[in-house]
């Protein structure tokens, strides 16, 4: 008696501990849509130049890459995601040079790789881009392009890890104020 009490106790605890793993419930196309990332920005703060072996020399870039959903909240995305860094060009109306690096690939197609690249605190995705050439003193544009399964986001960043506290800023061009159709 005692016996069958004391399996019926563990069946019990194993049954209450499955129930408590969480089990994703498919989302219909209309929930998808409303809640699916809407938009992609590399974080002009959290991606910067960066050491992460000690040595006082850059390894690379850390990218921070956000979605947001269509009420501007974050949320997560599904697809390959593609960087690239190109050199600063001061002439070029797209700030963007010649390629330096072959471009770095990743994927966000599965729960291992979502695990991977989620970091929680700034609820966004975070990527090391390794490239121990780059010169923390100058300026670049990094660009990124995520591929999801029904259509395609993309954003730039100029990186200005020696000339701004933030390590790097979005570059806005506005038109001057003696451009046609500007009203005074």
């Amino acid at each position: 008696m005692q016996k069958i009490c004391i399996l019926g106790m563990l069946w019990a605890i194993c049954c209450a501990a499955v129930a408590c793993q969480p089990s994703p419930h498919p989302r219909t196309s209309e929930e998808e849509q409303m809640f699916g990332p809407a938009s992609m920005r590399i974080h002009p703060a959290f991606t910067q130049v960066k050491d992460w072996t000690g040595d006082g020399k850059p390894d690379g870039i850390e990218a921070v890459l956000e979605f947001d959903d269509q009420f501007d909240e974050p949320t997560r995305a599904s697809g390959t995601v593609r960087f690239e860094l190109w050199y600063y060009r001061d002439t070029d109306p797209q700030r963007i040079g010649r390629r330096i690096s072959e471009p770095w690939t990743f994927s966000l197609a599965d729960r291992e790789q979502q695990i991977a690249h989620w970091n929680p605190a700034v609820r966004a995705y975070s990527f090391q881009l390794p490239y121990d050439k780059i010169n923390p003193k100058s300026r670049y544009v990094l660009t990124a392009q995520m591929d999801l399964p029904k259509g395609r986001l993309f954003d730039q960043l100029i990186i200005e890890s020696g000339k701004d506290s933030s390590g790097s800023a979005h570059h806005v061009e506005h038109a001057p104020t003696d451009a046609p159709g500007h009203n005074h």
